[in-house]
């Protein structure tokens, strides 16, 4: 489990198709102080480290989630944003992320209003409606409060330290976003269904 506190941007350093995607990710993380087998959310999504060096770690990336997130679009050099999964005790200042991302989004619109940006994304049908206004959502694994709903579009604010603590001030139109629902929205459509 995640907060979608963002703690650290990596950088994709090696690409290899080997079955699997395989990725290695340059971090500041103190990486002896992650195990083997330990989950990352890179991106917003959980993957489970394979291999360590003493700046980064590497993961294995399957079929299935490269065709379910934006996982197929990283290249060498682009920056990713991570986290490294929530310990008991630790401050929950985002909300719960599982790191398993529900679909991809589009960034259709942006604009800067004062010092924040205003983004417009668009959802999968499937999805937008798990999508409320002043609801969360996690976007490339980013906690975030959804500004207003208008059927597959919703729109979120993006302060100055945001964008700089994280790759949000990489953003242009355009962009695909790994998109992950808040859990408590899927259990109350999934009720709403049942009665």
């Amino acid at each position: 489990m995640f907060t979608g506190i963002i703690t650290d941007i990596g950088t994709i350093s090696e690409l290899t198709q080997e079955g699997d995607l395989r990725a290695r990710i340059a971090c500041g993380y103190d990486t002896s102080g992650i195990d083997m087998g330990a989950s990352i959310a890179s991106d917003g999504v959980c993957l489970t480290v394979v291999d360590l060096g003493s700046d980064w770690y590497e993961v294995q990336v399957s079929r299935e989630t490269v065709d379910m997130t934006n996982l197929g679009d990283w290249v060498v050099g682009r920056r990713v944003n991570l986290e490294r999964a929530l310990k008991v005790g630790d401050e929950l200042g985002g909300h719960i992320v599982s790191g398993h991302v529900d679909g991809v989004a589009e960034v259709v619109a942006m604009q800067d209003e004062g010092d924040s940006t205003r983004v417009t994304l668009r959802a999968p049908e499937a999805l937008a409606k798990f999508i409320a206004p002043k609801g969360s959502v996690a976007l490339n694994g980013t906690s975030l409060t959804v500004n207003e709903v208008d059927g597959c579009d919703f729109g979120i604010n993006f302060i100055p330290h945001t964008k700089v603590s994280t790759t949000w001030g990489d953003t242009k139109v355009g962009d695909r976003v790994n998109l992950e629902i808040d859990t408590l929205a899927r259990y109350v459509a999934r009720l709403a269904e049942m009665s």
